[in-house]
């Protein structure tokens, strides 16, 4: 997974009952195969994220598109 400042990190919910979380990235950490995110999540809180194969990136040009 490759994400660029802006775009959006989106992770799968293992349960039905929880929507997906979404986070814009704002920090591109490491390289090449070892990069990880600094995040700020929908709920307010920044982390760092190392992606794993439930995620998915929304390019910055199609976040906030239906």
């Amino acid at each position: 997974m490759e994400a660029q400042v802006g775009d959006e990190i989106v992770i799968a919910t293992t349960t039905l009952d929880q929507p997906p979380r979404r986070g814009e990235v704002l920090e591109v950490l490491g390289v090449a195969d070892m990069c990880h995110y600094r995040v700020r999540w929908q709920d307010g809180h920044e982390s760092i994220y190392y992606p794993g194969p439930d995620s998915h990136v929304v390019p910055r040009e199609q976040v906030g598109r239906g």
